[in-house]
């Protein structure tokens, strides 16, 4: 499922971030299209799903400056253009969780200690190692939204979290390829230690959220372990892929669920 999203074969690095760029507009314009899910049918949502939920919604809603700032300073003009029609896939991501959880009778957190403190590790870092810190968060992001795709009992729930789903199978190809150039002139040991690093730090985060949503995955049919498991596997491909294997890395076929984006074998 996760080696879908990349693509075997050598990155030339010839076409820069157009192809992003060009994807996530044409993502904007198609979702644009397509409109809102059918929120007047309502939402059955149990409390567990709802606590969880929440707590996701205030993840996802930020205006990402940190992040932009970040970008805008490293000198690439379509990255930072990439990075903001990023950013607004995301915001979307937290209003369409919000309208879930009105659908469902559930309101909105101000905040959660949990995102509060993912935010200042954030922007104590550079762009580099805070992409590295967002891609835990992508990668968590990855499989918790599959789980309420596939497990969940609600209709809305399922539809809102494979729209989500899709944006994110994008998005994590997106900054490996930022990240495999940010490191490329680091020696191959050093980005070695520092993938592995990055795969112990998203174990230990997996199992922070695996505990804290455990009731809402149960209701998907996922258990803690098994949450825990997927997310650690399917990281090996990731940090190949960030560390420099030969990859190519071509911008997804937007609205056809054919993707392609890099892949390693």
């Amino acid at each position: 499922m996760f080696l879908s999203m990349f693509k075997k074969g050598r990155d030339s690095g010839t076409q820069g971030y157009d192809d992003w760029v060009r994807a996530f507009e044409a993502e904007r314009e198609r979702r644009a299209r397509r409109g809102d899910p059918d929120w007047g049918q309502g939402a059955r949502l149990p409390s567990a799903l709802v606590r969880s939920l929440q707590r996701f919604q205030v993840g996802e809603d930020g205006d990402g400056a940190e992040l932009l700032g970040k970008a805008e300073r490293a000198g690439d003009a379509r990255y930072t253009a990439a990075a903001r029609l990023f950013i607004a896939e995301e915001q979307n991501h937290a209003r369409l969780l919000a309208l879930l959880l009105k659908a469902g009778g559930a309101g909105t957190l101000e905040s959660h200690w949990s995102d509060a403190a993912f935010v200042r590790l954030r922007r104590l870092l550079g762009l580099r190692l805070e992409l590295l810190v967002l891609m835990v968060a992508e990668a968590v992001a990855l499989r918790y939204y599959r789980a309420l795709r596939d497990g969940g009992a609600d209709p809305l729930l399922r539809e809102v979290a494979g729209r989500i789903l899709a944006d994110e199978e994008r998005h994590v190809p997106f900054h490996c390829r930022r990240l495999r150039e940010g490191f490329v002139r680091v020696p191959r040991p050093a980005r070695y230690a520092v993938t592995g690093g990055w795969r112990l730090l998203l174990a230990g985060a997996a199992a922070l959220v695996a505990v804290d949503h455990g009731a809402a995955l149960r209701r998907c049919g996922v258990t803690r372990c098994g949450f825990v498991r997927d997310i650690v596997a399917s990281s090996a491909v990731m940090a190949a892929v960030m560390a420099g294997r030969d990859v190519t890395f071509a911008a997804p076929t937007v609205g056809t669920g054919q993707h392609g984006y890099p892949q390693v074998a």
